[in-house]
C-alpha cells in the first residue's frame, strides 16, 4: 500500500467523488477547477471519478487501462520497473534510418513482447530509430490507433505500459531509439469522455472528426497542459526518445505562443533534464518551413517533419499513377523528382490541383539541410488509404523498388521504411478496427467504402474494416525473408544503410550539393564523389558517368551493370551499361 495525492480537472463539476474498488472518496475541490484526495491505494487497483454523481469515468491521465477504454483504469506505480538503460543517452537524429512499426501487425502476437523478438532484424538492417504508430488505448482490441481516447495511456491487448518499456529497454539494449505516434489533433468516437470533465473541445473550430482540442479558447490553459504532460510521460516514464505528432495542421491554434513552440521548449527542457537526445517530428500537410525552424529564428522549432511530397515523386516516377493528389506530380514526373531533391517541396508557393489553390512555400536551402525532413516511398497512410491496402511491392517490379530504395536511402533526407517494405512484403496493409459497438462498427464500414467511392474505387470491392480478416491479411508474413525476390531486395537495403551509414557522402544533408538528372525512366543522382544510377527501362541501355571507376554495389532483374569506356571528342569518358530494370551505386576513386 502506498499513500497518493489522487487528482483531477473537473471545472464543470460541482462534486466528484473518487470510486475505488472498495469505497468512495469525495474529493475537495480547489482553485481552477481541481479537485484532490489523499488515499491509501495498492498497485492494480481501479479507480474511476464520479462526477455530480454521474457514471464512474475513467481518469483521463490514466496510463494503465486494463478493462478497457470505458472501465475504471488502474493505480500504475512506475517505480516497479527494472530499466536496464542507465547509460542510454540516444542517437543522432541527422544520421538516422527511422522504420516504421504497427506493433499488432508487426508479428503473430501483436504485441511488445513479440516485437521485441524481431528488434535483431532491425539493427541488422541499419535502422536507428523505431516510429511506433500510437500505442494509446482505444476502443475494441485491434486498429491502427489513430482513434485512441486515452493520451496518456497504453492499451492493453498490446501489453500495456509494462509492455511497453520491456520493448523500448530492449530497442535501447540494441542501440536503437524509440518514438512514439501521438495524436493530439482529435480522439476517437467511442470511449472519449474528456468533455464529460471540461473544455477539451471548442465548437468554434471544426475537424475532419468533429469539434477542435481547444487550444486557445475559454480553458484551454488546462487542456493545453494536459497535452504537454502526455508527452513529457511518454519521454520520462517510458523512455522513449521522441515523439511523432499527427496532422498539426489540424491543431488549430491562434495564440501568439503555439502549442507547438510550447512543446518544442518543454521537450528540450526534458531532454536537458534527463541527458538525453530527444527529438519531436510533426506530420504538416502545409508545406511549411516554419514548422523546422528553430524557436531562436522565428520557427515552431520541431526537430523533423514527414516530406509528403517526396512520397508522391518518388511514387508518381515509379507507379506513373496520376490519380488524386499525384496528378501534379504525374504532369512531369522527372521534373518533380529533381525538384523535391533539391528543395524538398514540390509545392512550395505553387498550384495545387488536388486543392485547387496555391500551396505551401520554398525553403531556404542554404539554411534548412535535409534530416529536417522525413522522406519514404512508403507509409502507413500511403499504402493503408488506398481501397485493398496495396504496398508498391504489388504495383511495380523488384527492378524499380530497388531504384527507388536507392534514391530513398542514399538522398539527403531521414529516410523511413514501413514495416516489411525491406523485402517488399506482399502482404497489403488496410485499414482495420474492431469497435465492439455494432452501430458504430457499421457507420465505420459505410463510411470507409463511401470515402473510397467518392475517390472513384469500386466500393463494393473494399474490405470491411469490422472483418477481423482484414486485419490479419494486414499482418506481416515473415516466412517470406528467406525466398525470393524478397531475400534479394532485403539484401538490397541492408547494402543501402550500411552505405549510408559508412560514408558521409551518402547522408549529406545539404540540399544544395544534390545533383539529381531524371528523365522518363533514368535516375542519376551524384553524392559527392558517388553516382546513384537508376533504369527503369525493360531493355539494356548505357549512361554517361563521367570519372566513375568503380561499381560499388548493384541490383539487377538479370545481368550486373558494368563500365565501360567511350571514345568523345575530349577523349575517353565512362559510361556505366545497365542492363533492363537495374540500379547501380558507382564511385570515383581518383
Amino acid at each position: 500500500m502506498s499513500t497518493r495525492e489522487v487528482s483531477v480537472w473537473a471545472p464543470r463539476a460541482a462534486r466528484v467523488d473518487l470510486v475505488l474498488d472498495t469505497r468512495t472518496v469525495p474529493m475537495t475541490g480547489g482553485d481552477g477547477g481541481w479537485f484532490r484526495a489523499r488515499v491509501e491505494v495498492e498497485h492494480g487497483e481501479r479507480y474511476a471519478f464520479s462526477l455530480d454523481g454521474g457514471p464512474p469515468r475513467p481518469d483521463p491521465r490514466s496510463t494503465w487501462l486494463p478493462d478497457g477504454v470505458h472501465s475504471p483504469g488502474g493505480f500504475y506505480d512506475h517505480d516497479r520497473f527494472d530499466w536496464g538503460d542507465a547509460d542510454w543517452s540516444g542517437r543522432a537524429w541527422r544520421d538516422a534510418v527511422l522504420y516504421e512499426l504497427h506493433v499488432g501487425t508487426f508479428t503473430p502476437s501483436g504485441t511488445f513482447d513479440g516485437a521485441i523478438q524481431r528488434l535483431d532484424h532491425l539493427t541488422g538492417l541499419g535502422v536507428t530509430h523505431i516510429e511506433l504508430m500510437p500505442v494509446a488505448a482505444l476502443d475494441g482490441p485491434a486498429g491502427w490507433g489513430y482513434d485512441g481516447v486515452a493520451p496518456w495511456s497504453v492499451h492493453e491487448p498490446l501489453g500495456g505500459p509494462d509492455g511497453l518499456k520491456r520493448f523500448v529497454d530492449a530497442a535501447h539494449a540494441r542501440g536503437l531509439a524509440v518514438l512514439v505516434d501521438v495524436v493530439h489533433n482529435h480522439l476517437g468516437p467511442s470511449g472519449n469522455y474528456l468533455a464529460d470533465f471540461g473544455p477539451y473541445f471548442t465548437d468554434r473550430v471544426a475537424t475532419p472528426w468533429g469539434d477542435a482540442v481547444n487550444l486557445d479558447d475559454a480553458g484551454s490553459d488546462e487542456v493545453r497542459a494536459y497535452l504537454l504532460g502526455s508527452v513529457e510521460a511518454w519521454l520520462r516514464d517510458f523512455h522513449a526518445d521522441g515523439v511523432r505528432l499527427d496532422a498539426v495542421h489540424e491543431l488549430h491554434d491562434n495564440r501568439a505562443l503555439t502549442f507547438l513552440e510550447e512543446l518544442a521548449a518543454r521537450v528540450d527542457a526534458l531532454a536537458e533534464q534527463l541527458g538525453r537526445r530527444l527529438v519531436v517530428v510533426a506530420e504538416s500537410d502545409r508545406n511549411d518551413p516554419v514548422t523546422v525552424t528553430p524557436r531562436d529564428r522565428q520557427g515552431l522549432g520541431m526537430t523533423a517533419q514527414w516530406d509528403d511530397d517526396v512520397h508522391h515523386a518518388l511514387h508518381a516516377w515509379l507507379t506513373g499513377e496520376s490519380q488524386g493528389y499525384y496528378a501534379d506530380f504525374a504532369d512531369d514526373p522527372a521534373r518533380a523528382l529533381q525538384e523535391v531533391f533539391s528543395g524538398a517541396f514540390f509545392h512550395a508557393g505553387t498550384y495545387s490541383s488536388f486543392r485547387g489553390r496555391i500551396h505551401g512555400r520554398p525553403v531556404d536551402t542554404q539554411a534548412v539541410p535535409g534530416w529536417r525532413f522525413v522522406a519514404s516511398l512508403q507509409t502507413h497512410d500511403q499504402v493503408g488509404n488506398r481501397a485493398q491496402g496495396e504496398r508498391l511491392s504489388a504495383l511495380v517490379p523488384p527492378g524499380r523498388l530497388a531504384a527507388g530504395a536507392a534514391l530513398l536511402m542514399l538522398g539527403p533526407f531521414v529516410p523511413m521504411l514501413f514495416m516489411g517494405e525491406e523485402w517488399g512484403a506482399s502482404t497489403p496493409w488496410q485499414f482495420f478496427s474492431s469497435f465492439p459497438d455494432p452501430d458504430l462498427a457499421a457507420a465505420v464500414t459505410a463510411g470507409r467504402r463511401a470515402e473510397f467511392g467518392s475517390h472513384g474505387w469500386d466500393e463494393t470491392h473494399v474490405p470491411d474494416p469490422q472483418d477481423p480478416a482484414t486485419l490479419e491479411r494486414s499482418r506481416l508474413d515473415w516466412s517470406e525473408l528467406g525466398t525470393d525476390p524478397h531475400a534479394a531486395l532485403l539484401d538490397w537495403y541492408r547494402v543501402l544503410a550500411a552505405l549510408r551509414h559508412a560514408h558521409p557522402e551518402l547522408r549529406d544533408p545539404a540540399l544544395t550539393e544534390v545533383g539529381l538528372e531524371v528523365d522518363a525512366e533514368t535516375a542519376v543522382m551524384t553524392r559527392g564523389s558517388y553516382r546513384v544510377v537508376a533504369w527503369l527501362g525493360g531493355e539494356q541501355t548505357t549512361v554517361p558517368v563521367p570519372g566513375a571507376d568503380e561499381v560499388v554495389a548493384s541490383f539487377a532483374a538479370r545481368d550486373a551493370p558494368r563500365l565501360d569506356t567511350a571514345g568523345d571528342v575530349g577523349g575517353r569518358s565512362t559510361v556505366v551499361v545497365m542492363p533492363g530494370e537495374t540500379v547501380a551505386v558507382l564511385r570515383s576513386t581518383r
